[in-house]
């Protein structure tokens, strides 16, 4: 299985920003906006080590009849959200796919 990784990036609005892709380049979730780049390393690092724990991921239907995921740290924060699913078992594959993907995910900063 191809290997996904972090990608670390400033937004329009000069956050600091990242989100996993999977190996085959899909974007599997995104994390909330940063004030500094030390920050959102801190937030991948918390990616990585709470990917593991399977209660810290929720799923959950949204507006529209959409399906989401959720990873929180210890603390309840959202630390990555998911792209909207068609339905819940996308949603489910997609968390696995965190777990599977973020804990060995290389980070490279994109412009």
């Amino acid at each position: 299985m191809a290997n996904g990784k972090f990608e670390l990036y400033t937004d329009k609005a000069g956050e600091y920003r990242f989100r996993l892709k999977a190996g085959n380049g899909e974007t599997i979730g995104a994390s909330q906006g940063y004030k500094s780049k030390s920050g959102a390393a801190n937030g991948i690092e918390s990616v990585k080590k709470n990917a593991a724990i399977e209660e810290r991921f929720t799923v959950f239907e949204g507006n529209g009849g959409k399906w989401y995921f959720n990873l929180k740290a210890g603390n309840q924060e959202v630390i990555l959200a998911s792209q909207g699913y068609s339905s819940k078992q996308g949603a489910e594959s997609g968390a696995k796919s965190v777990q599977n993907h973020a804990p060995d995910a290389a980070v490279e900063e994109v412009a």
